[in-house]
Order: C-alpha cells, then structure tokens, then sequence
C-alpha cells in the first residue's frame, strides 16, 4: 500500500468514526443522511469482455479474457466460470489464444486493444501449457497493450504477435513480432514508428503465411483522442513476415488518412476479406481477389456501428463467407456479403468486442 493511500485511509476512517475520545463525541450517522456515495475509483472494470477463444475439440472449454477483470475458463460451455490469471501482474487482457495442436497450450497477451480512457496497460505475453494452471512469461514487457495472437495451424512453435503499445504516450515496442520457437525469441517484422501500433492482424486458414495486418496510428490525452494518421495503413504478407506490401487507395481504399480498421477473411473462401475502415467517411470495404482491389460496400453507420476508434470487430461465418457480423453497440449481420445489415443481438450491455465462432 502507497504513502498516498495510507494517508487516505486514515483521513477516510477519521471522518467515519469521528475523533473519539479526544474531543468527547461520536458521529452522529443521521447527519449523513443527505449524502450520497459516489464512486471515485478506480477507473477500470471487468464488464468488458476483450478476448474469446476455445478448444475446437471440446468447445465446452471456452477461455474469455476482460478489460480489467483477467482471464476467466469455463468449463462446462459457459455455465461456471473461474479465474485463472489472477496471481500474474496484470488483469487486462487483450488476446487470447488456443494452440490448435495442444489445446493445452494458451497464450495470451494482456493489455486491452480498446483504448477508452478507462484501459489498462498489460505487462506483456504469457504462456501456459496446462490449460491455464500455471503461467510463464515471455517477454514483450514494455508493449503496454497486445491486441492480437495467431497461432500457427501446424507448427506450434509459430506465432504472430500484434502489438499496439501505449495509448497515453508512444513507445517503441509495436508492431507485429514473430516467434518460431514458441517464444524464447521475437523478431519485430512489422515496425512503422513509435506512434503506431497494431489495429487488427489475421491469418489465410488456408494459407498461414499470408497475413493481413492494419496498422494504426494513434495517441489519448485526457481531454481528448486522437485516431489517425500518416503511419496508418493496411499491410500484407505472403511469406510469413519476411516481406510486405501496402494496400492503399490505389487499390481501392479510401484516399487521405486512415484511422483503425477491423479485418476478417471468409474462412470457407479466403479470398473474401473485409475491412471495416476508419477515414473521412466510415465505411465497409470488401476484397474478392485476396486482398489484391478492394471496393466500398456500406457505409451506414446505424448498420456497421459507429465510433470505430473502439469497435472495429468483424466475424464471418465460417461456412458463409457472404455472412457478416459486426461488433459494436450492438450486433449486426448481413447475409449479402456487406450490402446490408440487420440486427443480430441487442438489449445487452453495449460493448460488443470479440466473438467466437465453432469452424
């Protein structure tokens, strides 16, 4: 406990109980009456759920990690819950992630990717090889917030993190670092600057060294945020990380500045690929050829959800690649491949920020 909080408390329990003794009275409690309690503190809170991942083998095995409450399995699809990152030094989460060869396997990178002011900075990435019991961590500690975590299909030892660092200052560990030996060493294969960090990243599920990667350019001050600018952009790889191209409006993106974008491929035609774009006009963009042109399909925010700064998730069927959900005060979906959308789910807390489909 800091001098400041003992310092606190003390002044705390001094107007509760009064001075006692030395001035010879007690609190009257009905003068307090009046008062109402108001909340100063801390700022967080667990009701955001950030991450959700499960074993595809048994998916009554389900890992969901929050804002600010930790990491949380159910066993039993979703009926109990119980915590199982709360002796590590960080409670946000950002990803988190089932290794498809050893479901055993769970890496997960903390500090949420929703830059509210209420986020918390996480402490890095972590690795369990028994469903949760016991963590290690491997490093990344300086990265403030890990948004994303892919995993390999066929090579456990393979993974892509996406890193999007500090919300309330710029810091140099960003990007998308990858390890080939399942975490004693990263390599950073996607820097721009100190000002950017990783938006979305996603992976072909036919093709795992092809990876989209939209880069976001951003920074929260108290009193204001800004989403935005020269380094944002979407990115692509085809061999693993080793190289990249840039998708820009040449390709038929939006023209001037980008803020964070979402992304998801149709896992039953990966040449489908979505991108929900922040720019001067917030709008959904579709690729029908692997991400080589892409073209605007909606951009009415009453169905794709608005302030994309905070949602910016996408989901696609993994059977339909024309079904579309998008995350945010609600969710909507569209049945026509982006054209339209209709409500999905609503009447529940609105903050909508991962969702998980059985492939």
């Amino acid at each position: 406990m800091s001098i400041r909080t003992l310092l606190f408390s003390g002044v705390l329990l001094a107007l509760l109980v009064g001075t006692g003794p030395a001035l010879g009275q007690s609190l009257d409690v009905e003068k307090l009456s009046a008062m109402e309690a108001r909340s100063i503190g801390p700022a967080g809170m667990s009701g955001r759920v950030t991450a959700i991942d499960a074993r595809t083998d048994n998916p009554d095995v389900i890992y969901a990690g929050t804002a600010s409450g930790g990491l949380w399995r159910s066993n039993d699809g979703g009926i109990h819950w119980t915590p199982i990152f709360d002796d590590q030094p960080a409670t946000s989460i950002g990803a988190v992630a089932v290794d498809p060869n050893n479901p055993d396997v769970i890496w997960v990178g903390t500090g949420e990717g929703n830059p509210r002011n209420s986020q918390n900075p996480g402490t890095g990435l972590y690795k369990s090889i028994d469903g949760g019991e016991t963590w290690t961590h491997l490093g990344l500690k300086d990265s403030r917030s890990i948004h994303r975590v892919l995993l390999h299909p066929d090579k456990s030892g393979v993974a892509y993190i996406g890193v999007q660092g500090a919300s309330w200052g710029y810091n140099e560990q960003r990007g998308v670092y990858k390890t080939t030996d399942g975490g004693e060493t990263f390599e950073n294969v996607l820097y721009v600057d100190e000002k950017t960090g990783v938006a979305d990243l996603v992976m072909d599920p036919e093709n795992p060294n092809k990876l989209f990667v939209a880069m976001w350019q951003y920074r929260r001050w108290p009193w204001f945020f800004e989403s935005g600018g020269p380094g944002s952009g979407l990115y692509v790889t085809h061999d693993g990380g080793e190289t990249w191209d840039e998708i820009t409006h040449e390709d038929g993106l939006p023209k001037g500045e980008l803020g964070r974008m979402g992304l998801a491929i149709a896992p039953s035609n990966p040449d489908r690929v979505y991108a929900y774009v922040e720019s001067k006009n917030n709008a959904l963009y579709r690729s029908d050829d692997g991400g080589s042109s892409w073209r605007m399909m909606n951009d009415d925010m009453g169905q794709i959800g608005g302030r994309p700064f905070y949602y910016a998730d996408l989901r696609v069927d993994p059977k339909n690649p024309n079904r579309v959900y998008s995350l945010h005060g609600n969710v909507t979906m569209s049945e026509d491949g982006g054209k339209s959308f209709e409500p999905f789910l609503q009447g529940t807390h609105p903050d909508h920020h991962a969702m998980w489909i059985h492939p």
